[in-house]
């Protein structure tokens, strides 16, 4: 079955990967585009399909009914369904087939994701080291799921300053927040790790086997094991009282909307602006942190959101899975991409008297594209770019 490059980096795209049988339906509900073998099981030519709503032709709640009968025609008895929805529905055929309805509207699915109310509380109005802010946000808002993405982080220089800080704000965070998460009945809970996680010397790739293979880097072990007990939190409450927690590992984040604060930002950001500035001002050089041999992985922000969406609606296993880009770059090569890209031709000089951090980081993100179909979409390169622009306009730079 051929992909279709007009739904890119969404889950319709992966959806063309995953299922045998595919209906992308327009912001309307019409037929907009069926694959040859749907067209064979529903019966109808395609010329006759497009532009018809899809329910002149199959109602909601004719859709047990439709999945019955295209098992029957592709005579396989046993039927997992994976969601139902008034425009979207997809549901596995074992052992080999499955069926994807998407509603798209433009180049992303509208009303795939299912969510109603999304609800994103500032720690201003919910300060999730405390019981009784937790206690609130919950009855405040009766959330069916919760992506806990809450953290106190920062870049080495924030690590090595406020490595107390950073266990306790984000145990305490997780920990309870989970807890009571269980106790007033949400349905799921997605717990967003961290690569730091690691050991210091994991093998490269990053493989989820690795995960308790070793202690992790020093300067950021403090908040690397306070968001890794969530995994244990998230298996523990799994085994003992069947919550549906899973965990999820990105790599270093980036993109529009990061934290550029140079006393606690990460790599990426804390480069754009070093360089920005200095362009501004004429300086003729410009001096990084170590001496660029680490290696690191990156994960556009918005592939991200994306990688937790679709684990957030498909993957209901009790193993960490990793979300990363694939792409491994040292710091070296990584701080000579940015200067091309933001303008900046002065020299780098390398500050070695700075901790180097993790020797190497790279993921291996075969669990997630195997369990729920993703992989990241954005280059890097492209994702710099926007990136980089995005903080240009917003500090009025050119």
């Amino acid at each position: 079955m051929a992909d279709d490059d007009r739904f890119g980096p969404t889950l319709a795209g992966a959806i063309f990967h995953l299922a045998d049988i595919v209906v992308i339906l327009d912001g309307e509900g019409r037929f907009e585009h069926v694959n040859p073998f749907g067209l064979e099981v529903l019966g109808y030519p395609l010329d006759d399909l497009l532009g018809t709503p899809m329910l002149d032709i199959v109602h909601p709640d004719d859709l047990p009914g439709v999945i019955t009968a295209i098992a029957r025609m592709l005579d396989m008895a046993t039927i997992r369904v994976l969601e139902v929805a008034t425009f979207y529905f997809m549901f596995q055929l074992q052992p080999t087939g499955s069926v994807a309805v998407v509603q798209v509207c433009g180049t992303t699915p509208c009303r795939l994701r299912g969510a109603a109310d999304i609800i994103a509380p500032l720690r201003q109005e919910y300060d999730l080291r405390y019981q009784e802010a937790i206690l609130d946000l919950l009855n405040d808002t009766r959330p069916t799921l919760i992506i806990h993405l809450a953290a106190s982080v920062g870049g080495i220089g924030a690590n090595r300053a406020h490595p107390a800080e950073f266990f306790y704000d984000n145990l305490m965070m997780g920990v309870q927040l989970l807890h009571e998460s269980w106790r007033a009945g949400v349905a799921k809970f997605v717990a967003i790790g961290t690569v730091c996680a690691y050991p210091k010397y994991t093998p490269i790739p990053f493989r989820e086997e690795e995960l308790w293979n070793g202690y992790p880097e020093e300067t950021n072990a403090p908040y690397g094991l306070a968001k890794k007990m969530l995994l244990v939190q998230a298996q523990a409450y799994r085994e003992q009282y069947g919550f549906n927690a899973i965990y999820l590992l990105p790599v270093n984040l980036y993109g529009p909307r990061d934290n550029f604060d140079l006393k606690t930002s990460h790599v990426i950001p804390a480069l754009i602006r070093k360089y920005i500035e200095a362009q501004a001002r004429g300086d003729k050089e410009v001096v990084l942190w170590g001496d660029g041999s680490p290696t690191r992985e990156f994960l556009y922000a918005g592939d991200a959101a994306d990688g937790i969406l679709t684990a957030a609606e498909f993957y209901n296993g009790s193993e960490p899975v990793n979300l990363g880009s694939g792409q491994e770059i040292s710091i070296k090569d990584l701080s000579e991409m940015i200067a091309r890209l933001t303008g900046f031709e002065g020299k780098l000089v390398w500050d070695t008297s700075y901790p180097n951090g993790q020797p190497r980081r790279a993921l291996d993100t075969s669990r997630a594209a195997n369990y729920f179909g993703w992989r990241a979409q954005t280059s890097f390169e492209e994702g710099l770019k926007q990136t980089i622009a995005w903080y240009r306009k917003s500090v009025g730079s050119k």
